[in-house]
């Protein structure tokens, strides 16, 4: 007794290719069976061993079941909606969408009769699918170029229920803020993403930038900007107006810049801050997140970058019990982390801290906090004010900007209060020079100020993938190195990117010049000298500059030589 294979039950496009003389049904059958066996679609299995020609195939399903013919190579592949549907889902089911109008979604198939994928893409996107007969090979080669065509950047930042944006608003129309659904699940995602992203990566700032007919998503790493997204322009007011309700802002104000604060819980012990910024542009807001992690400033003195004998200066000079320390540098050179990292070391349960700063950027437990209000009267030389009227031991100034604010930080100073504050100066000896510029005289500036700290921020080559510089003895001469350093000098720049870093790079150092101000310096403050006499003076003392200090780090491969020059430059 002889054993037969089962009979296959052929149904749909088989059955139409059958019935229209292009199959036998011996040929149908072993075919099905075969693209079941390879998990294959039965049309992609017939195009590839060369069965049926796609064409022939798409042309009979089209007439058959009375369903349009599209030729994909009259396609502009970049006006396809391909966001509109998961990738997964276009990969798997072999779908492309063509166009959308209104609530109806057109899918280029090459089965029309394969109604899961108009039933699985109808349930993703909520939209009613309609197919349109197209040939597999095009089909295939379709798909593969739109999805290239898609923002990489976008895709990676958007999980699955986020590629269900509507960006069907109309481009010569300026959408009314107070129409939009700010509360759209795929517009909270993606902004809840941004903001997750932007942590894990160890980023400082998010760029939200609207422009003509693109929308940027940039993060600031490391002190450098990346772009990580580019999301289609006609959501640009969507995710802004999410942003501004998150932050407390009106959402209907777009004229005037605004000012607002988000928090991020992430766990019972930890939660982000961002301080958020408005600016209105040619094409929309500008919004520029802080983020404000209050980890930043509980890294410890060590990891700050200071070499001993800076470090030892400066410890000797916060653990006075009096006069003013000056940390000095421009925006975004790590002065409030420095700052800070020198009150958690003071911060006990016997001392009395105080601050103001514009705003608070890290709240930490035990420090008295206040953000000054220009609007209600809180000014800094205020707030400093108050202060001594508590019974201070320390008082930090977020900066000392006017005439008014320096006299009652110097004023403290000399009256038994410890003063940190933050100066916008190029290095230490300016900072002295400046203070006079202000009006303060030049015996007070001597007799209260006991350290001033110019800092800057540079990138840390990164460990794995670092690979040596060859410089010419002669430029490195001339960069700054001595001739008793060369010979066992070592360079590194910055090497192929990997999976740990981002463009060679990975975390910041400190550069720093740790100028104690010596009864030398008091006594030449006191006759008038000048920012350069000071300098010499300084350098005479012992007191490396910033250049000095970034060359340091380059001979130690913590730098590169690159980088020490950008931040450094005059």
């Amino acid at each position: 007794m002889t054993t037969t294979q089962p009979k296959v039950n052929l149904s749909g496009l088989a059955r139409c290719l059958i019935q229209s003389k292009l199959l036998s049904e011996p040929e149908a059958e072993k075919a099905f069976q075969q693209a079941l066996k390879t998990r294959t679609p039965f049309v992609t299995h017939l195009v590839e061993n060369k069965i049926l020609e796609s064409r022939k195939i798409a042309e009979t399903a089209s007439i058959e079941f009375g369903i349009p013919f599209f030729d994909l190579d009259a396609l502009d592949t970049e006006a396809a909606p391909v966001d509109l549907v998961e990738e997964k889902l276009l990969r798997t089911h072999r779908a492309l969408p063509l166009v959308k109008r209104g609530n109806r979604l057109f899918l280029a198939v090459a089965d029309p009769t394969n109604h899961q994928v108009l039933d699985e893409i109808k349930f993703n996107t909520g939209l009613a699918s309609e197919a349109v007969v197209v040939e597999e090979d095009k089909l295939n080669r379709h798909i593969e170029q739109a999805l290239e065509a898609q923002d990489t950047s976008m895709s990676d930042l958007m999980d699955a229920d986020l590629d269900n944006l509507d960006i069907s608003a109309a481009e010569d129309e300026a959408p009314n803020e107070s129409d939009l659904d700010v509360d759209e699940a795929p517009v909270v995602r993606f902004v809840n993403k941004i903001l997750l992203d932007a942590i894990n990566s160890g980023s400082s700032d998010i760029h939200l930038e609207p422009y003509e007919k693109t929308f940027r998503v940039r993060f600031r790493q490391d002190g450098m900007l990346h772009e990580v997204a580019s999301p289609p322009i006609n959501i640009a007011a969507r995710l802004t107006a999410r942003v501004k309700v998150m932050s407390r802002m009106n959402i209907a104000e777009r004229r005037v810049p605004q000012d607002g604060r988000i928090r991020m819980v992430l766990s019972k012990n930890r939660s982000i801050d961002f301080r958020v910024n408005t600016c209105p542009t040619l094409y929309g807001e500008k919004i520029v997140l802080r983020i404000l992690d209050p980890t930043s400033a509980q890294i410890g003195i060590e990891a700050l970058g200071f070499e001993k004998k800076q470090q030892e200066d400066f410890m000797d000079a916060i653990h006075k019990p009096y006069g003013m320390v000056l940390v000095t540098g421009p925006t975004g050179s790590g002065k409030t982390v420095s700052l800070y990292t020198a009150l958690n070391l003071l911060n006990t349960p016997e001392i009395n801290i105080s601050t103001v700063e514009d705003p608070v950027e890290i709240q930490v437990p035990g420090i008295n906090q206040v953000n000054q209000n220009a609007s209600t009267g809180l000014t800094f030389a205020e707030a400093l004010r108050a202060f001594l009227r508590q019974d201070p031991d320390i008082v930090m100034v977020g900066e000392i900007r006017d005439l008014e604010t320096a006299e009652i930080a110097v004023k403290a100073a000399q009256t038994g209060h410890l003063v940190l504050s933050t100066l916008h100066t190029n290095d230490a000896p300016q900072t002295l020079t400046r203070l006079a510029n202000m009006g303060i005289p030049p015996f007070n500036i001597a007799s209260s100020v006991l350290l001033i700290m110019a800092q800057r921020l540079a990138r840390r080559l990164c460990e794995h993938c670092k690979v040596p510089d060859d410089i010419p003895k002669g430029a490195l001469l001339e960069e700054g190195f001595t001739k008793e350093e060369l010979p066992k000098l070592k360079i590194y720049k910055a090497g192929p990117e990997c999976d740990h870093c981002t463009k060679g790079y990975k975390g910041r150092v400190g550069l720093f010049q740790v100028m104690p101000v010596s009864e030398a310096m008091g006594r030449m403050i006191m006759e008038g000298g000048n920012a350069i006499q000071l300098a010499d003076l300084a350098k005479e003392e012992g007191i490396q500059d910033l250049r000095r200090s970034g060359l340091n780090k380059v001979s130690l491969g913590v730098t590169s030589l690159e980088e020490v020059n950008r931040v450094t430059r005059e």
